[in-house]
């Protein structure tokens, strides 16, 4: 399905006082609007994936999935700053006639939903039935709740948190000294910093799988092996299929974009701002994820106040939350059937 666009014309303030003007936002949609206009399924989709939702969450989102285009009208959002259709650092600059580069101004999450609550009015979408995202998708989700809280009904969160953490912001940190250790960073070319990115990818990867991930998939078949090991050949493979389809400069504003989130600031702290939080909530955790580990969930389904918490038992680590789609539908439909507040929702595996 083609990605669409929207474009708005009036000048965009981030939270920071900069301006960018010409914003444009790509987006995909699929199904359509039920007469009652109580179907509307928004996802926000996490660091470096696009807005076809269909593509990177099957099994969770399709034709013959949970969230499907027969029930709900789904849409899915380019966040700022991606490449995938919405303005980013490649885009033309209009005071220079070239592009932005690292001139492009920093933006946080707010930044990023002041953008889809745009989109959203253009689309005339005034409630949403179900928002959710996992990971930087969900930092996004609790912040338009928290922004709108009269216009989310439903909130589903999934391996995420209130503030990014020390631990996530040093491993940000790391990714983007491997990008500004590659000189063509700063060459202002489209595919500069691509050896940076590609070590970066790199180290990101051992924050999304685990010990345990690794130890299954990668293991060496033969015992004589003293080099080209599966691990590292998988290391690089990973780290040059996003050199492929992504860019030094959205994922350096990106990691930023992450390591300012914090739904405390300007509002008298974490938990007062989840206390604002209407949405009828389902927080899930992923029990091996060492990124975003679980008792940030936790802390979650603690303090906003309508809400179910589920724990996924993967061994993928963060990158379950794409993976065991199987489990977060069973979980999902068992929260849409049950009284939420304070509730902990027990995985039910099919046999």
């Amino acid at each position: 399905m083609s990605t669409q666009s929207f474009t708005y014309t009036g000048t965009f303030e981030l939270e920071s006082g900069q301006k960018l003007q010409g914003l444009e936002i790509g987006f995909n949609t699929y199904g359509s609007l039920n007469e009652n206009r109580d179907n509307v399924v928004w996802v926000c989709h996490a660091l470096t994936a696009n807005s076809d939702v269909f593509d990177w969450w099957k099994g969770l989102f399709g034709p013959d999935d949970h969230f499907n285009p027969n029930d709900h009208f789904i849409v899915c959002a380019n966040v700022l700053g991606s490449p995938y259709g919405t303005l980013n650092p490649l885009s033309i600059n209009p005071a220079t006639g070239q592009p932005y580069y690292l001139a492009f101004p920093e933006f946080t999450i707010r930044d990023i939903i002041k953008a889809h609550k745009l989109l959203a009015d253009h689309l005339k979408i005034e409630h949403i039935e179900i928002l959710l995202g996992g990971s930087l998708g969900g930092q996004q989700a609790i912040e338009w709740s928290i922004i709108e809280p009269d216009r989310i009904k439903n909130l589903i969160l999934i391996a995420t948190n209130a503030k990014h953490s020390p631990w996530g912001i040093a491993f940000n940190e790391s990714q983007r000294l491997a990008i500004s250790a590659d000189r063509t960073f700063y060459a202002g070319a489209a595919d500069g910093g691509s050896k940076g990115l590609k070590a970066a990818r790199s180290i990101a990867l051992l924050s999304y799988r685990s010990y345990k991930t690794y130890d299954i998939t990668q293991q060496e078949d033969q015992s004589d092996v003293t080099d080209n090991f599966k691990a590292s050949t998988y290391q690089n493979y990973q780290g040059q299929k996003l050199v492929n389809r992504f860019n030094a400069y959205s994922y350096w504003y990106l990691s930023k974009a992450m390591d300012s989130h914090n739904i405390g600031r300007g509002r008298h702290g974490i938990d007062k701002a989840l206390s604002l939080i209407k949405a009828r909530t389902l927080v899930i955790g992923i029990k091996s994820d060492v990124l975003f580990p679980v008792e940030e969930q936790q802390y979650l389904f603690r303090h906003i106040p309508k809400s179910a918490f589920a724990e996924l038992d993967s061994f993928y680590g963060h990158d379950g939350f794409l993976i065991e789609t199987e489990d977060l539908t069973n979980i999902i439909t068992s929260f849409f059937k049950t009284d939420v507040k304070g509730k902990i929702i027990e995985l039910q595996k099919i046999a």
